[in-house]
């Protein structure tokens, strides 16, 4: 009986298992229900424009123009409504800043506190291909001299 018992508790698991893997796969992801409304072309324009310039704060490495986040849905909604209350793009950007950091923007403003993110990547390079001149002169001094007559082959 103990058997019986154990053996549908373990099909019961089971099903449940089943059941909750084909519900994650028909799940869609979360999508705008709306569309957003441009005034004009010209708007539509500059909408995607900025949006290409500023990072989803999800997704981390797509922009808000590229993401199907939700948050990202929510910011492309709060960019263009800045954008019909008449903010310039450098208004959005700086109110996007003060509310997620300097993250959000693809491209940073070169300041003291962001030299290192600027120009680290070059610093590593010239000192990389300093450790390895350095290297290459120290293994060709220890190297010796070759004597005797050379070889043919």
């Amino acid at each position: 009986m103990r058997r019986r018992a154990a053996w549908l508790g373990l099909a019961l698991l089971c099903w449940v298992a089943i059941a909750l893997t084909a519900s994650a796969a028909w799940a869609q992801p979360a999508s705008d229900p709306t569309p957003l409304q441009y005034r004009d072309a010209a708007e539509e324009a500059r909408f995607h424009a900025l949006t290409a310039e500023l990072r989803c704060v999800q997704c981390q490495n797509q922009s808000l123009a590229d993401s199907n986040a939700q948050i990202a849905h929510d910011l492309r909604r709060e960019v263009l409504t800045l954008m019909q209350l008449g903010r310039s793009d450098a208004q959005i950007k700086q109110f996007l800043v003060e509310r997620y950091g300097e993250f959000v923007l693809y491209r940073p403003q070169v300041e003291s506190r962001t030299w290192l993110l600027w120009f680290g990547p070059v610093l590593l390079l010239v000192a990389g291909a300093g450790l390895i001149g350095w290297i290459v002169r120290r293994r060709s001094r220890a190297l010796p001299p070759i004597d005797g007559p050379p070889q043919e082959w």
